[in-house]
């Protein structure tokens, strides 16, 4: 999809200059669970949880012998946190003493459940068992660390990099002179 990010961007844009640096009535709402059960989702976008996720992606990629996807997957969700980062300084967006919009926990699960799909292939199930997983770790920051408004920055963030890491990846894999590999599925 090369023109997501020509999408995801701009709204990435639009959405952090029309939230501003208060909440909404849509993060509010979600705010109302904040302090519940409903922490346990954090388990979703736990750094420790999202690096075992990842690390077994790039083993898997190394394992199959996909050099660009095992680059891929190690420099794409680096350059997401940066990313990130740079934008909440950007935004400046904050809730409580730190910079929020866009989550940074979601824009780097978003891109490593991405990897996964790249390195092991797009199958139906492995697609809905991610975006399953990408849509509770979404509810778990929207009631903790972040608005959810955030979180929507973060998933736009993510799914523009993936874009550009599968195209990066293509093209890679389209300079080898011996090209049956595919960069990131077979």
């Amino acid at each position: 999809m090369r023109w997501w990010p020509v999408v995801a961007l701009p709204l990435l844009l639009l959405l952090g200059w029309a939230v501003g640096d208060g909440s909404t009535p849509v993060d509010d709402w979600f705010q109302r669970g904040r302090g519940s059960a409903a922490r346990w989702l954090l388990f979703f976008t736990d750094y420790r949880t999202v690096v075992v996720i990842l690390a077994a992606a790039v083993a898997y990629a190394l394992y199959r012998r996909r050099w660009p996807a095992a680059l891929l997957a190690v420099v794409t969700p680096v350059l997401a946190v940066e990313l990130a980062r740079w934008a909440k300084r950007f935004f400046g967006r904050s809730k409580g003493d730190a910079l929020a919009y866009p989550s940074g926990h979601t824009t780097l699960m978003v891109v490593v459940l991405g990897m996964v799909i790249l390195v092991v292939g797009a199958r139906v199930w492995l697609v809905l068992a991610a975006a399953g997983w990408a849509v509770l770790g979404v509810l778990g920051q929207a009631v903790t660390y972040h608005y959810f408004t955030d979180t929507v920055g973060g998933v736009l963030l993510g799914t523009a990099l993936l874009c550009i890491a599968a195209e990066v990846g293509n093209r890679l894999v389209r300079r080898r002179p011996d090209h049956r590999d595919a960069a990131c599925h077979e």
